[in-house]
């Protein structure tokens, strides 16, 4: 019998989803005589059932466009904004799913689309998952598309700026994206040639930084470039929130957890990434000019690269291949050159963060990258 087959993207926009998309989309099709269609604008688009028909016409021409063509939310079906509140929208979903005959619903996105694709799961809706984010932090894939068009575009504003720093003799901090996970602004660092790396996973000490560049100008270096991703913490910073967790952790009072979930969040956003802050210690300490650069959503944007095409086109055909199977509950992984059904359950909850022995790691600090510790 035909299979019915529903799309949709959610969270931040990345390169690679219209790849992924038509992947999905035409192996469903040409391969299986699947009927696709795709829901706008992530979770909120199956809740208020805005849908359109993937069919040929429509996927063609678009492996080498960026964004996705279906529209993209962080609305979560549990948590639907509703007239300025929050509501549990979970039971319109349901009922969306089985009005269009839904045989499975894909949701391409990152760890929180994981987690609510899961919790749609649990609501007894067949679902697969693709795994997408500039961040590479979605567990138990080698990589995650969008990864690498990021890589090259943050690694290019890098390049850019050596000319700019050794002209006016400058520390240039490159602010790039990463709240939790380092991976982006590890590798962008090295294969740029940024002077000094600092990464979430790693607390930094300013005056180390601050000692290793008027190091550089003792040797002669006009310049320094500092690659630092938005989630960067001080290890100064990392005590004082740890403080905070650790109280919240102990106490039972809902008053008092709520409180200090609210100063955690705060603190978070004071501490996490300052990177104008950061510029005005170097600068204090070192006595040297310094600027910022914030990369932002520039990275996100764009054309995807041939890599991130290649890889969204064989995750996408894989994920037709599994759903002809009945091999539902799973996120479609890249593993080497292949890939492997992971069972949603070991996904969620969970982030792939950078190692502190990781050979981007240990290489970086072999050609005598300074990491801030």
């Amino acid at each position: 019998m035909e299979k019915f087959v529903g799309i949709l993207t959610s969270g931040g926009d990345t390169p690679g989803l219209n790849a992924a998309i038509r992947g999905i989309g035409k192996a469903a099709q040409t391969k299986f005589g699947m009927n696709v269609i795709g829901f706008r604008d992530g979770f909120r688009g199956l809740m208020e059932n805005r849908i359109i028909r993937l069919d040929s016409d429509v996927l063609s021409g678009i492996l080498t466009l960026g964004g996705t063509l279906l529209g993209t939310s962080r609305d979560k079906p549990h948590k639907m904004p509703i007239s300025g509140k929050k509501r549990d929208m979970t039971d319109v979903i349901v009922e969306n799913y089985h009005k269009h005959h839904l045989d499975v619903l894909v949701c391409l996105g990152g760890g929180g689309t994981q987690k609510n694709a899961y919790k749609l799961m649990e609501k007894g809706l067949n679902v697969i998952t693709l795994p997408k984010t500039i961040d590479n932090d979605v567990a138990h894939t080698d990589i995650t598309f969008g990864f690498d068009t990021a890589l090259g575009v943050a690694t290019e504003a890098i390049d850019r700026l050596h000319s700019t720093a050794s002209s006016h003799h400058r520390v240039i901090i490159v602010q790039i994206m990463g709240h939790r996970a380092g991976w982006l602004t590890l590798g962008a660092g090295i294969a740029g040639g940024a002077d000094v790396i600092l990464i979430p996973e790693i607390p930094y000490d300013v005056k180390h930084i601050a000692e290793s560049i008027l190091q550089r100008s003792k040797k002669g270096k006009s310049f320094s470039i500092v690659a630092v991703a938005e989630g960067a913490l001080s290890k100064v910073n990392e005590k004082k929130l740890n403080t905070l967790r650790g109280k919240l952790n102990e106490t039972q009072d809902k008053e008092e957890k709520q409180k200090l979930k609210e100063d955690i969040a705060r603190a978070e956003k004071e501490y996490m990434g300052n990177s104008m802050k950061l510029s005005e210690e170097l600068e204090e300490l070192t006595g040297l000019e310094s600027r910022v650069t914030i990369l932002g959503h520039l990275q996100r944007g764009g054309t995807p690269s041939s890599a991130d095409r290649l890889l969204a086109t064989r995750l996408g055909t894989a994920c037709a291949d599994f759903i002809k199977a009945g091999k539902y509950g799973i996120m479609v992984a890249a593993k080497g050159e292949g890939v492997e059904p992971v069972p949603l359950e070991k996904v969620v909850n969970q982030k792939k963060l950078v190692p502190p022995d990781h050979p981007w790691v240990l290489s970086a600090k072999a050609i005598g990258t300074e990491m801030g510790v």
